[in-house]
């Protein structure tokens, strides 16, 4: 009622001026002033208790399964509706849903039904992933990740066949989804196929290299742990307290004891950066690593002049050697390149020419801080 008498007196207060043309007593400014603060403070509180209920709302949430009754907000509020995350629009909950942290988002799933089928879908898992894992996990991984799945559901298969009173575990991750999988990764549970720069901690035999190995996370410290696949007759090695910024996902589909095919030959110039493999013996697996393409003994480097993009023979530099050093260069035929070298020198593979700056910033901040033999 009195709502209404405000709202009548100030909007007769407002009119009039119109309708007679005459200036207003000092005391209707200060009633239009009391409706203009009435008003406001009506909507600040409407606002107020409204945000107090999702706040009160959410903490309930959280601490009682994510569902609760907001009651008595206020004193004046003896009418409080149910209020719950699932009655908002599915674009605003999916919002919501996209914002919050993987370990929020895990328990979430833990709520309920409806919020389960919501939280474990694979578009919200799949874009954790590329944030945290998607530079040192690749297509290999992900194969090795479905080989892991459908290995574990066959051996559950046969157990089951063979022990009819085993019971069906409970479970509401589905085995095969993004969950499941950044789950696993994030817990260590899962050993992985990547590639390591500058192995074993970086031995000097290995310096402005990367090497395939197995890879295992500690979340304890945040780094990794590393098998690498035997040489020959040597065991296989195992390296700990890997940093991130050491790992990637393996360029290019070829596994470390097969010749990657070149389709970059003929592509080469003077000062292109190339990754090439390199394996010691013909028992070993292959490493990539990094050099340049450098210029013919006939060509004086003068870009001018130089036609040794046109010559059938490529030379490649390893800067991080001595000018002496067997290590220092070679040469692989542009036409028919396949594996060159001897027990000696050890076996040059396939060629990968570097086109990302940001790979080519990686492999420079490896740089060793002396020259090698």
């Amino acid at each position: 009622m009195l709502l209404y008498f405000i709202t009548c007196v100030s909007f007769f207060l407002f009119l009039k001026p119109f309708l007679l043309l005459k200036p207003l007593p000092s005391w209707a400014n200060e009633v239009r002033l009391i409706s203009y603060l009435f008003h406001k403070d009506l909507c600040l509180k409407s606002i107020s208790r409204l945000f107090r209920k999702i706040l009160v709302s959410r903490m309930s949430f959280v601490k009682r399964s994510f569902v609760s009754k907001v009651e008595n907000v206020e004193e004046e509020d003896t009418a409080s509706q149910d209020l719950s995350v699932l009655d908002l629009p599915d674009l605003v909950l999916e919002c919501i849903l996209e914002k919050l942290p993987p370990d929020s988002l895990y328990q979430m799933a833990g709520v309920c039904g409806s919020l389960r089928e919501k939280c474990v879908s694979d578009h919200l898992w799949e874009r954790h992933m590329k944030q945290k894992w998607g530079r040192v996990i690749g297509p290999v991984a992900y194969r090795e990740w479905k080989w892991h799945v459908a290995s574990k559901r066959s051996f559950g298969s046969l157990r089951h066949a063979n022990n009819s009173s085993i019971k069906k575990q409970s479970s509401y991750l589905p085995p095969d989804s993004f969950m499941t999988w950044y789950l696993a990764l994030e817990n260590g549970n899962f050993w992985f196929p990547a590639q390591v720069y500058n192995r074993e901690n970086g031995h000097v035999g290995f310096m402005l290299s990367c090497y395939d190995a197995e890879l295992c996370y500690d979340p304890h410290t945040d780094t990794f742990q590393a098998r690498y696949p035997p040489h020959g007759r040597r065991a296989v090695a195992v390296e700990h307290g890997i940093q991130w910024d050491r790992l990637r996902a393996p360029p290019v589909d070829t596994s470390p004891h097969d010749l990657h095919i070149s389709e970059c030959l003929h592509d080469l110039h003077p000062g292109d950066h190339i990754e090439i493999q390199w394996r010691r013996n013909k028992d070993f697996p292959y490493g990539w690593w990094y050099g340049i393409v450098g210029h013919l003994e006939s060509c004086d480097g003068n870009a001018n002049y130089c036609r040794c993009h046109k010559s059938d023979t490529v030379v490649l530099e390893f800067n991080q050697y001595t000018t002496d050093s067997r290590w220092r260069k070679t040469t692989i035929c542009r036409k028919d390149h396949r594996e060159e070298g001897n027990e000696a020198d050890g076996f040059y593979g396939g060629v990968r020419k570097i086109k990302s700056e940001r790979e080519i910033s990686l492999w420079k901040s490896l740089w060793p801080s002396e020259i090698l033999d």
